[in-house]
């Protein structure tokens, strides 16, 4: 399994999403210094160099529990605005809670270093316009997923309470749905951290210990379809993720595009399915933000926008017609893997070096990536305010 990759996607624009299969099962059965697993780990590593993202293999993870979670979040969402109010927290930079749609603002729209990259892509591979910087239509619920730090943190507001909604059928079934899927992410994408560092030379907690106390979230984003559901509709605009490594579960709705490192392709998503002989389940990881950083742009944050394309529209009438009665809602099942608030973030030497050398060797194929990044030393809690402020959640 772990030299497969990904199918063709029925898509007439797409090209083949071939982003490499991690195996994490490998990992987690087998003895740390086994060729085997040094092998899966150097994979992990290097897909992450090349492409910015990888598909993940866990046979602990059940697709099951993602339904349960995918039905939740949807009657969720299909209860009236006014009730989704409540659950705001505007005064914590929308940290935990709901953020209804039209508030977060994509940051590339007035980001000069966002803007270079869209126009160095090929014309035909550029995300669709989001020059207007309009909102995005996509509502979304933070969970925190973190555990309690034995220090007082400087970034309180990075690391607020849960909110629980009240509504009567949704409050009693939401702390166990998302506490159990929200797990199985954590478990996965901490599993792929410490492979990763292993692939890069680094101790296998590197990563995992400096996000053991990272304010984690799981994610999801809504967006209602009757209202969005124009072709072409930008759901969420072109961007990156401010935090170390962002997992997804499926969606019952396609529409989510990424952006290939190594080719500037684009590429649209398509998770693959477990057979009948398979255990577990399949996910979709990215780097975000902090690893970049961390990594001294060794491995790059990985680009992407959620649209509605002739897939999502096809989607749409097979739900209206398998299950007429269920709200028509897409849910993304995001999980956001962070480091710690008070984490001192600043680039490792040796991945920083080894960044060096992929930047001359890019240029020497001729690939441009743009000016040169400096990335500061900050705690990662203010890297995260940076970036908030950027997409209007933070003032």
């Amino acid at each position: 399994m772990s030299s497969n990759t990904t199918t063709t996607i029925p898509e007439d624009e797409a090209p083949a999403m071939d982003l490499p299969i991690i195996d994490l099962d490998i990992f987690l059965t087998q003895p740390r210094s086994s060729p085997a697993v040094r092998a899966e780990c150097a994979k992990a590593a290097q897909a992450l160099i090349t492409y910015g993202a990888l598909v993940l293999h866990d046979g602990r993870v059940s697709e099951g529990d993602n339904t349960a979670f995918l039905d939740l979040l949807e009657d969720y969402f299909a209860q009236p605005r006014a009730e989704l109010a409540r659950d705001e927290r505007p005064e914590l930079g929308y940290q935990v809670g709901v953020t209804l749609e039209n508030t977060e603002k994509p940051k590339c729209a007035v980001d000069a270093p966002c803007l270079d990259v869209i126009r160095r892509l090929a014309p035909d591979q550029r995300p669709l316009d989001i020059a207007g910087h309009q909102p995005d239509p996509k509502c979304r619920f933070f969970w925190r997923m973190g555990e309690q730090a034995p220090y007082a943190t400087q970034f309180p507001a990075l690391n607020a309470r849960n909110v629980v909604p009240e509504a009567e059928g949704i409050r009693e079934r939401w702390t166990p749905v998302m506490e159990k899927w929200g797990s199985s992410m954590k478990s996965a994408v901490t599993g792929l951290a410490e492979m990763a560092a292993v692939g890069l030379g680094l101790p296998a907690e590197t990563f995992s210990d400096a996000g053991r106390y990272g304010p984690h979230l799981l994610a999801p984003t809504a967006s209602d379809l009757t209202k969005y559901g124009a072709l072409d509709t930008i759901l969420a605009g072109f961007h990156t993720d401010l935090n170390f490594l962002t997992i997804h579960g499926r969606s019952r709705y396609p529409g989510l595009h990424i952006w290939a490192r190594n080719t500037g392709r684009r590429i649209a998503v398509k998770i693959p399915s477990t057979s009948t002989s398979t255990s577990g389940t399949y996910l979709l990881v990215q780097a975000g933000k902090q690893l970049e950083h961390l990594s001294g742009g060794l491995i790059k944050a990985g680009y992407h926008e959620v649209i509605v394309n002739a897939a999502t529209l096809a989607a749409v009438a097979r739900r209206r017609v398998e299950q007429p009665d269920r709200p028509l809602v897409r849910i993304s099942s995001t999980f956001f893997w962070h480091l710690a608030s008070d984490y001192d973030l600043a680039p490792l030497p040796a991945l920083a070096e080894r960044a060096r050398q992929v930047r001359g060797e890019q240029l020497g194929l001729g690939r441009d990536e743009g000016e040169e990044v400096v990335y500061e030393s900050m705690k990662v809690g203010q890297q995260v305010q940076n970036e908030l402020k950027h997409i209007a959640l933070m003032t």
